[in-house]
């Protein structure tokens, strides 16, 4: 969804766009998109002024937005689960299962977060409009 209202901002290059709008782009309730919004403003992607009719744009080009600013800036958990009971000591498995796991988990973390950081919102703009042009 962060993708998605992003997109549409940057598609509006610079202007200001309301949360009823950008709600009424992604198929969902303002109140969501104001929450949404408020996680990308204080990651600093946008900027929105409050009142009737001002909303939000950009607050950086989509050249200077890479994904993974905007996956860290709405992902509050681990995309990996860690384990919810603490698996039995005297176990072999269970003695090493958590440690094993953090580091597997952790590198996979990190390249696709190196991975989306070669992406720009400009790259999913670009590629909208080439989806657009090819119908």
């Amino acid at each position: 969804m962060a993708v998605h209202v992003l997109s549409v901002l940057a598609y509006q290059q610079g202007d200001r766009v309301t949360s009823s709008v950008l709600a009424e782009s992604v198929n969902t309730n303002p109140v969501i998109i104001r929450r949404l919004l408020l996680s990308l403003q204080k990651a600093k992607l946008v900027d929105t002024c409050r009142g009737a009719g001002v909303g939000t744009r950009l607050n950086r080009s989509p050249q200077g937005i890479n994904m993974a600013e905007i996956y860290r800036s709405v992902e509050e958990t681990e995309p990996f689960a860690a384990l919810t009971r603490k698996p039995a000591a005297h176990c072999p498995i269970g003695r090493s299962i958590i440690v094993v796991l953090d580091g597997i988990f952790a590198s996979a973390c990190l390249a696709m977060e190196r991975d989306l950081a070669k992406t720009t919102l400009a790259d999913v703009i670009e590629r909208i409009r080439a989806k657009r042009s090819s119908k």
